[in-house]
């Protein structure tokens, strides 16, 4: 197929066919962003049906976003190469398929080959529907406004998934969570071939195979380094591989800086605006996802809340995420790029201060309205960059550029769960000392529970020493966005955005 005609010559910004296609691009997105925060809900019963070891427990949910964070830069200039929407539906049709192998394994095996086999499909969905945004909306204001709908999309995803996925469990068995994906990938298949175009990139140059061998021995270890430290803790294994895959990232950047087709374009890093906002992405993304984590386990095991109750307590941050995300540009245009990206980071820093007036006896108002506070930074946050990194490139790169924010995405999410979660975990560790603590608040907590009232002591102190790491944490998350704020208005004093 050839390369589509120039910005002149796509769709204006006002197409009714842009904006349909538009619908259609965030089922996919939907899928995705559920799909990460569902399968926690699931676990129980998966742990009760197919009997999986420990190890097989964290491979089943950790696969999927081993695969995703490793793959996306390839898969996103493998769109840019053999066409967006060819390598949307290629990597739809092995999401799809995987889901139903998924929902009906027999073992935990089989599992966890249909979770990495949804990895590599989810990967291709990411950056081909951002990149096809880039084509189907030319204008910078239209797109900033499709970049917002799409990133309240993957909001509202992660939202709830844990929702639908807890009425879905009550009725039906684990496997429902992954056969809900069928579908909505069938709407997409039935819609997409007359609302999406077509686009690829008319380089001539050959497709940079060792930019891609490179990338994968570099991000795949050091991914698994970081949630291996994470859940695991500190451990030589766990230290070699990180080393490893940074040695390989290192040698991926020495070799992308002189191939002549690069999957990496350097070059769009010499714009400070560019290079804040990945920053912005991955420290943002960083504190975000860590203390999500937390306050998941402070609502649950701290609160007493369930899971399904937990779930709707989330929807506050994500109901202002999706908001804000979409007026995003609106804001940018309203005091400028650099004020936006600057007061989001600085909003989201103060919030996450907020979570020190937590207790363990809080109402959970407090801890609805410091979120929703959260979520109107983040929302500013996650729109704006996307929408800067996407319009940094050029439209032949638009694919690969937007992999670059969403590896971003995944790395700090990462990150997030390794240091926050460690940091609150070695106050709660610290706190121990002599009240009979297990490593754990959950492990605690079911060990006490077994003594009856004489256990009750123990129960109140590690509820309190979990919310002094939950607010260490919490600090440590917000002292990094503020410091964040302060650099990135600094580094940008009279840069023009890209």
């Amino acid at each position: 197929m050839s390369a589509a005609p120039p910005p002149t010559g796509q769709p204006p910004a006002d197409n009714r066919r842009a904006w349909w296609g538009l619908t259609v691009l965030l089922l996919p997105v939907l899928l995705v962003s559920m799909d990460v925060s569902v399968l926690f809900l699931a676990m129980p019963t998966i742990v009760d049906a197919l009997d999986p070891s420990a190890t097989g427990q964290l491979w089943i949910l950790d696969i999927y976003g081993f695969l995703i964070a490793g793959l996306l830069i390839t898969m996103g200039n493998l769109g840019d190469r053999i066409g967006r929407r060819r390598i949307l539906f290629l990597g739809a049709a092995l999401f799809g398929a995987a889901s139903v192998l998924a929902a009906f394994a027999p073992s935990t095996a089989l599992l966890i080959a249909a979770r990495a086999l949804m990895g590599v499909g989810g990967a291709t969905l990411m950056p081909a529907s951002l990149a096809l945004i880039a084509n189907m909306f030319p204008d910078g204001r239209s797109r900033a406004r499709a970049i917002g709908i799409w990133t309240s999309a993957f909001a509202g995803g992660a939202a709830l998934g844990p929702v639908i996925g807890g009425m879905l469990l009550h009725h039906y068995w684990w496997g429902v969570v992954f056969l809900i994906n069928v579908p909505v990938l069938a709407i997409l298949f039935a819609v997409g071939p007359f609302v999406l175009p077509e686009y690829r990139s008319p380089s001539s140059e050959p497709f940079d195979v060792i930019g891609v061998l490179l990338s994968m021995l570099g991000l795949l270890p050091a991914v698994y380094s970081v949630k291996s430290l994470a859940t695991e803790g500190l451990s030589t294994a766990a230290v070699i591989t990180g080393l490893f895959g940074l040695a390989m990232l290192l040698t991926f950047l020495w070799h992308e800086s002189r191939t002549p087709a690069p999957l990496l374009n350097l070059r769009l890093f010499r714009n400070p605006i560019f290079s804040a906002a990945l920053a912005i992405a991955l420290v943002g993304i960083m504190v975000e996802a860590g203390i999500a984590y937390l306050a998941n386990v402070y609502l649950q095991s701290v609160l007493g809340h369930d899971v399904l109750a937990a779930a709707l307590a989330g929807l506050p941050m994500a109901i202002t995420i999706a908001v804000f995300s979409i007026t995003a540009d609106r804001v940018a245009r309203l005091v400028g790029v650099r004020a936006a990206l600057v007061g989001s980071v600085l909003l989201a820093g103060i919030a996450n201060f907020g979570y020190l007036a937590m207790t363990p006896s809080s109402p959970l108002w407090i801890f609805l309205l410091i979120s929703a506070v959260a979520g109107v930074g983040y929302g500013v946050i996650f729109a704006l960059v996307t929408d800067v990194v996407v319009g940094a490139a050029p439209p032949e790169q638009s694919g690969a550029a937007s992999a670059i924010s969403e590896t971003c995405f995944e790395l700090g999410t990462s990150l997030g769960l390794a240091l926050l979660g460690s940091i609150a975990t070695a106050v709660f560790i610290a706190d121990r000392e002599g009240r009979g603590f297990s490593d754990s608040l959950g492990e605690t907590l079911k060990q006490a529970s077994e003594l009856g009232s004489a256990g009750q002591a123990t129960i109140d102190a590690a509820r309190a020493a979990f919310v002094d790491g939950l607010h260490v944490a919490a600090g440590v998350g917000g002292s990094a966005l503020l410091v964040l704020a302060a650099v990135v208005l600094a580094a940008l004093r009279g840069a023009t955005r890209p």
